[in-house]
């Protein structure tokens, strides 16, 4: 499963193509040796705060509602396996190896930034288990987009022989996992555990292979409509570039010039004056849909190349608590995504329904090339209609509000995790949608000749 290609580590920004196929299919990575220098020296600073008298957060302190109790130095290392047992409560059914494997490195990229704290000793066994392709078995459900703390409790343990990896698609007892691997269990010192737990790496990672996918599904959406406007027989002056550069909305022009391009030399020969919304419009709700995604990306390139670690480590020898594990900016983004989505969805609903309607379509009703008694197409309307429902549920925004939790002290989250879920849900909706627009526009294609 190892690629040909490699990343390097502390020098590179990683891009949403590559983290997919890293996650998909194990690459080699790569350490600048200044990245290891800097490690190092953020490292002596973690070392000389929990020998100190200071109280840093996760450090030397309680979490959460336990802040206040203060860690003496012997119980410091004891508190790395604590911490993530006590949080390891994530439930419902494991995420794909692809998600689990992706959350690994993200970790991996995250720390790579250089103020995480890690042990030198804890990144090289991160580096050494992503190699050696073993993907933590991660729950779905437990993270409210404030970092994803007990969803990374699993990943955590894994590391240290407790709990499950992913091998070759089944679900192996962890210290056997990595005992046939020829890898020691990973040992946490000083901070370990708060650097494996509070991040968004599960986000990150699911977020990736959603986005990614929307990618792909936005692009077989265009080519779809493409070929029901020439089954329709749409009138394509409405895709001019000189109409488009009257009002440049965003991703507008650009969705037109793929329609002028596919629909060049179309057959369309009486065209009418204008056409239904859902063909003329086509353009307009694809660029939206492209510029939220584009947007939905570039929030997740921010976040998967960020040091987003809490606490996190300075170079002037200081230690400090950030709002970083927070991820609205993920959650608001793919919402967005989700509603634009939704308007497409309607507008594949209409175009199918029109080809089969003969007043509109101009071809043989249902698109039945028999005629008489038979329903043609006609039934999977009731498909639609039930697609489209489903669809308009998981566009639902996610990431509106959350109760308060952990004596009332986190009282506000985003649900980034779950924004991501829903969206593919939604885009597995669309998915069938898609198909069934093609099915309908490849019948009235061949019933127009």
């Amino acid at each position: 499963m190892a690629s040909n290609t490699s990343f390097i580590l502390g020098k590179e920004s990683v891009s949403l193509t590559q983290f997919v196929h890293y996650s998909k299919q194990i690459t080699g990575l790569r350490v600048d040796p200044s990245l290891l220098d800097k490690l190092k020296k953020i490292r002596e600073i973690v070392e000389s705060h929990a020998a100190g008298e200071k109280p840093v957060y996760g450090l030397n302190t309680g979490l959460g509602a336990n802040l206040g109790y203060r860690l003496q130095n012997d119980e410091i290392e004891a508190f790395q396996q604590q911490l993530l047992r006590g949080r390891c409560v994530g439930t419902g059914p494991a995420l794909p190896a692809t998600v689990c494997r992706g959350a690994l490195l993200a970790r991996i990229i995250g720390v790579s930034q250089g103020h995480s704290g890690i042990s030198l000793e804890l990144f090289h066994k991160l580096i050494e288990i992503y190699h050696a392709d073993l993907a933590p078995v991660i729950c779905s459900i437990g993270s409210i987009g404030a970092g994803d703390l007990l969803l990374n409790a699993q990943l955590g343990l894994a590391l240290t022989g407790e709990g499950h990896f992913w091998v070759d698609g089944e679900q192996v007892e962890a210290t056997a996992a990595l005992e046939n691997a020829g890898i020691a269990p990973a040992i946490l010192q000083a901070k370990d555990a708060m650097v494996l737990a509070n991040s968004s790496v599960i986000t990150v990672a699911q977020t990736a292979v959603t986005l990614g996918e929307c990618e792909k599904l936005l692009l077989l959406g265009q080519s779809v409509a493409a070929m029901s406007a020439e089954a329709y027989g749409v009138n394509t002056s409405i895709f001019s570039a000189e109409l488009q550069a009257l009002r440049p909305a965003s991703g507008q022009a650009d969705s037109a010039a793929f329609f002028r391009k596919a629909l060049q030399g179309s057959s369309s020969a009486d065209a009418q004056i204008q056409d239904a919304l859902s063909f003329r419009v086509m353009a307009t709700l694809f660029g939206t849909a492209q510029t939220a995604l584009k947007h939905a990306i570039s929030e997740w390139s921010i976040e998967a190349n960020a040091a987003a670690d809490s606490p996190v480590v300075l170079e002037d020898g200081t230690m400090h608590s950030t709002p970083n594990f927070n991820t609205p900016t993920i959650a608001h983004s793919l919402d967005s995504l989700s509603i634009a989505l939704q308007g497409l969805a309607n507008s594949m609903a209409q175009r199918a329904v029109k080809l089969m309607t003969p007043n509109l379509s101009g071809l043989e009703k249902h698109l039945s090339p028999v005629g008489g008694a038979s329903a043609g197409l006609v039934p999977i309307q009731k498909n639609i209609a039930a697609l489209l429902a489903q669809s308009r549920f998981y566009a639902q925004p996610a990431g509106l509000d959350a109760m308060v939790v952990s004596d009332m002290v986190e009282d506000v989250a985003p649900q980034s995790l779950l924004c991501a879920q829903m969206l593919e849900k939604q885009l597995a909706v669309i998915r069938s949608l898609i198909g069934i627009e093609a099915m309908t526009a490849a019948q009235a294609l061949d019933l127009r000749k």
